[in-house]
Order: structure tokens, then sequence, then C-alpha cells
């Protein structure tokens, strides 16, 4: 009867050669196998492991003979002791879900003694096999689970992420558009805006591009892989001097705009007790940067910040409907002249530092690149083209709009071109005031990567590091905006060095390094030719100030 049905398995499964299938069944014998001996299944183990399982779908040379046949020449043959009566014995029914949870406890030297089973489980086969990735993790120095689960960390997606780029952009640099303009002119100013805005819309993309040729998850990382410890130390001062000048700027940007709009929506708070320290310059920037600006800074993720640039840019909104709404309300005493500043002005290199600074985010760009769910040069080539595009339109309207009204009385900061009783004006500072506040935490994002990556490459995560960072960056930030509220010609340094750097002249250098040869590379040569010649000239003429005692610092009483 065994032979019967092994002979209709054989002809289900092949359809022919019983025959030659029957012969090879019965024309082994013992002296041709080699015998291995192992122990019984537990008793709590899957079905699939039953010898006398049903469940389970065999092949015809798996079926069962009399007398122990074997079943095929040459073969390894495992003995395998029937565990049926000592399942039965123990009252435990070998289908039950619940035996997949015992096979894991296979380390267990004391089985329970109520199964009448083998005291000592064996050493499954392949114990010390694991994961390639695993193994890759678990050598890494700085291994970390938390760091190899992407779904613990916290991910943005593209609107987030294009918030938090857009805020990096439009942040302090859209209020001095309308001075750029009136330092080239308006057309040359429009040209200048266009142009830089698509140089910058490519290099931002082009660091992404070249930390996937390098290896490398950092812009720091890249430009060290491309020119070695010379090229470290140039990035990483190049991008925390940006990044801490900025923080100082958004500082005294606060103290100078949220003081005057509390004054003057409440007139009698400067002689009311205790209270009279909101309109206190010093005080206003000591309350509002730690009680506001110095929590978000302690974020790990920058992914957090989605929702405080989202009201960052609500902001900027509403200061450029201001600019464009109440610009037809200004007197004509507080006008200036157009004549001779329309097509091109003397001020060229100044309104390319001036634009630079506001549309440098390259600093942030790979902590951006890096929140995002699914990072691809795809999905954040669009997150670039969207923020650069809609920062590149309301820099123009912003700019044209306060140009046009102010002529060559132009300030740095338009929103000062206004008189003090305008009250839409002052809900425009006191928003540009709450922006910088929300702005800054992105700045110290920035300069604490800076200083990981260069003082602790490859270490883990340290949660005290982290605080004594964020904290100090902080603190000395706050503490210079106290001391000097004009920084005059030293903004027009950074601006001339770090904003180059890192936007015309570092990105195309590090492509030029690791692409093959291409238009592209042509492309690229241009842009650093162009960062070079800005930033010398930038750098004589702000130096050339300094000398002369133009536009010094000032310190505030």
């Amino acid at each position: 009867m065994a032979k019967e049905s092994i002979r209709t398995a054989r002809n289900e499964q092949h359809g022919s050669d019983d025959e030659e299938a029957q012969s090879l069944l019965s024309g082994s014998n013992d002296s041709d196998i080699v015998r291995v001996d192992i122990p019984a299944p537990s008793p709590t183990a899957s079905p699939s492991f039953s010898p006398n399982s049903s469940s389970r779908r065999q092949s015809s040379l798996a079926q069962p003979r009399p007398g122990g046949t074997p079943r095929t020449p040459n073969r390894v043959r495992f003995n395998v002791d029937d565990s049926a009566a000592s399942a039965e014995a123990a009252g435990l029914d070998a289908h039950t879900p619940s035996a997949w949870v015992d096979e894991e406890d296979y380390m267990a030297s004391n089985a329970d003694n109520t199964r009448n089973i083998h005291e000592v489980q064996r050493l499954p086969l392949l114990t010390d096999i694991e994961a390639p990735i695993i193994s890759v993790a678990s050598a890494d120095i700085g291994f970390s689970a938390e760091d190899l689960l992407e779904s613990s960390r916290p991910k943005s997606g593209m609107r987030s992420a294009f918030m938090n780029m857009a805020n990096s952009i439009i942040g302090a640099g859209i209020i001095g558009q309308p001075y750029a303009f009136r330092q080239a002119g308006l057309v040359t100013g429009a040209i200048l805006l266009i142009t830089l805005t698509v140089a910058v819309d490519w290099t931002i993309q082009l660091i992404v591009v070249n930390s996937k040729l390098s290896g490398a998850n950092s812009f720091q990382g890249t430009v060290q892989h491309c020119f070695g410890r010379p090229g470290l130390i140039a990035i990483s001062v190049a991008q925390w001097a940006f990044a801490f000048g900025g923080m100082v700027a958004f500082c005294i940007i606060v103290g100078d705009s949220i003081p005057h709009v509390i004054a003057a929506l409440f007139p009698s708070l400067p002689s009311t007790p205790f209270l009279w320290l909101l309109t206190d310059r010093r005080a206003v920037i000591v309350l509002f940067v730690l009680a506001i600006s110095y929590p978000l800074s302690l974020y790990r993720d920058i992914a957090k910040l989605a929702k405080a640039s989202t009201l960052a840019l609500i902001s900027m909104f509403i200061i450029v409907i201001t600019v464009i709404t109440q610009g037809f309300n200004v007197p004509p005493e507080l006008r200036g002249s157009l004549r001779g500043s329309l097509i091109i002005n003397s001020g060229v290199f100044e309104a390319i530092g001036v634009i630079s600074f506001a549309f440098v985010c390259h600093h942030n760009s790979l902590l951006i690149y890096g929140s995002l769910r699914k990072p691809t040069l795809d999905r954040f080539a669009k997150v670039t083209h969207y923020s650069t595009g809609i920062s590149m339109v309301a820099c123009l309207v912003m700019a044209t709009a306060g140009f046009l009204t102010f002529g060559d009385l132009t300030q740095g900061n338009v929103l000062n071109n206004f008189p003090s009783d305008n009250i839409m004006v002052n809900v425009a500072r006191f928003c540009f005031g709450l922006n910088m506040l929300t702005t800054l935490p992105l700045e110290a994002f920035v300069c604490r990567e800076v200083m990981e990556t260069y003082y602790f490459p490859g270490e883990p995560f340290n949660p005290n590091r982290h605080l004594i960072f964020s904290t100090s960056l902080v603190v000395s930030a706050m503490t210079l905006s106290l001391l000097t509220c004009d920084l005059g010609a030293v903004f027009e340094l950074i601006g001339a060095t770090s904003a180059c750097a890192l936007a015309y002249i570092l990105p195309p250098l590090c492509y030029i390094k690791l692409s093959t040869r291409s238009w592209r590379t042509g492309v690229a040569i241009g842009c650093v030719v162009f960062g070079t010649i800005v930033m010398g000239i930038s750098l004589i003429l702000a130096v050339t100030k300094i000398i002369r005692n133009e536009g010094s610092v000032q310190t505030c009483s």
C-alpha cells in the first residue's frame, strides 16, 4: 500500500518515469545512508516539524515507509523521534499557535516539569548568523538603535521641509531688499535678484549631490573629503560665522522692534513699575530670547520646527502686505528721490552681498534633506524650487514697493522708514520680531552641527553636550546683541566672506572635484569665478569702510 501511494504521488508531480522512481526507492540499502540522530522536537513546536502532522503537504520522497527503509541513496538521513505520545501525555496540542512562543527560548536549560519532553533544548543550527545590516551596524562604534530605525526620529513631509527652507531664506534678509535696490538701481537690482536666485537654487542642490558622490553625510564632510583638513577648517569657519552672525542679528532686530511696538500700543507702560521692562531693549532681548528661542533651540531634530517656521512665514506675508499698502500713506517729507537710481547705481557689489545674505541657506540644506520622510533628489529639488521661487517673488515685491516709496532714503530696515504711529506698521514690526525669534533656532542648529562634526566626529548623540552647546550659543549671541545695536561693516564682512563661500564657491568647487567633465562642470567653474570676484571686491570695500571709520560698530545705551 505504501508503494502504491508513493507511485501515485510521483505520477501527480512528474507524470512519468514511474519505473525509474520505483527502482530508486527500492534499490538503496542501509550501507549507503549516513545516519544522523537528532533529538525529538518539542511538542510545542510548529506542526510543520511533526512527522505525523497531516496538515503539511509532503512530497512522495518524504512519505513514511515501513521498517525504516531509506528513501534515497547516498543522502543524509535524520532519525526523528516520534513526539506525538509525549505531546498527548503533556496534554498539549502541537497545532496550537502558542507553540511558536516557546520556540524562541531555545537557550533555556530547564524545561517545564509538567511537560514530558527533553529537559534541555538543543541549540538550533546557524545560531551565529545575522543579517548583514545588523553585523555592520553592530561593528560601528557610533551605532545607535534609535538612528537605525527610520521611524524613531521625527521626519517631515515636503510641506514641512518647504516651510523650514523658506523660513531659512526669508529671514532678516528680506527686510533689506529695498536697500539692495537702492544700491544697485531698480532694473539692475531686479536682474541681480533673479540671477542670484537661480544660482542659489542650483548650488543648494549641488550640496546634496556632492554629499552622495563623496559618501559624506554633512557639508563639512564633503569638503573634507575633497580638500582634506584645510577644507574642513574653511567650511567650518564659514558655516559657523554665517550662522552665528545671523543669531546676533536676529537678537538685535528683536531689541529694535518689539519694545517700540509695545511702547506705541501702551503709552503709559514706560512709567508702570516692573512692566516698564517690556519697553527696555535689553530686557526684551533677554526675556523673549530665553522664553521663545532658547527652548526651540533645544530640539534635536529640525523637523520639529516646521510649525514655528509656518508662523514665521505668515509674519513675513504680513510685513510684505504692510509695505505695499502703507507706502501710499507715507507723508511726502519721508519720501526720497528716484532720480538716477532706476537703471543702475554704483553699489552693485553691496547689493550682491545683501541679496546673497538673504538667500544663503546652504548650511541648512542637508539638515532639511535628512528630515524628509523619503529623501530623494527629486523630492528635495522640488522643495528647493518652491522655496527659492516663492522667496524670490516675496523679495522682489518687497524690494520694489519699498524702493519706489522711499527712493534714495531707503534704510537697511525699510520698516524704520515708516512713522512710529502707524498701527499696521507696528504690527508688522512685532511680527518681524517674532519671526526673528523663530528663525534664530535654525541658525543655532547649524552652529551646533558644525561644532559636533568638527570636535566630535562619528560619536553618538550626547544629551549633556547637546545642552551645553545649545545654551552657550544662545547666551553668547544674546550677550553680543546687548553690547551693540549696529554691526555695520561686520555684517558686510560676513556677507562678503561666509555667504559667498557657502553659496558660490565651495559647492561648485566640490562638484568639479567629484564629477566627470561635462557642460555642468563649465557652469560650476563660472560660478566659482563669480563668487571669488564678488568675495574679493566686497572684502576690499568692507575693509576700506573699517579703515575710514565708516559704518563702525556703535553701542546702545
